[in-house]
């Protein structure tokens, strides 16, 4: 097993960072948007920092460098459009399967 050498961690610490960033946007975007109520406290930051890694991961694996400006700007716009979506989806279907839940359990 080799040494680590300092430069040679920085990547897994990049890693580190733009999951806590993608995950506290995700975070600030709950308390941005209508129907809180329908989803946990901890959905969206959850969503944005697994989305947010898996895309910094590929793109490394692509060949980006993970000091890049694209790296970064993918990986967290992918975050925060996985939660927005989530965000967005999530108290629809909800709603509707509670609808439809209500009328199954009136009826008898």
């Amino acid at each position: 097993m080799r040494n680590l050498a300092a430069s040679d961690s920085w990547p897994n610490v990049e890693l580190l960072f733009v999951t806590v960033i993608g995950a506290s946007l995700a975070a600030i975007l709950r308390y941005l948007l209508p129907s809180r109520g329908m989803y946990g406290s901890a959905l969206l930051p959850a969503v944005g920092a697994a989305v947010t890694a898996t895309v910094w991961v590929a793109l490394v694996w692509v060949g980006l460098t993970f000091d890049g400006t694209w790296i970064w700007v993918a990986s967290l716009l992918a975050g925060v459009g996985a939660a927005l979506t989530t965000a967005l989806m999530l108290p629809r279907h909800r709603e509707a399967a509670d609808a439809r839940s209500f009328q199954e359990f009136s009826r008898g």
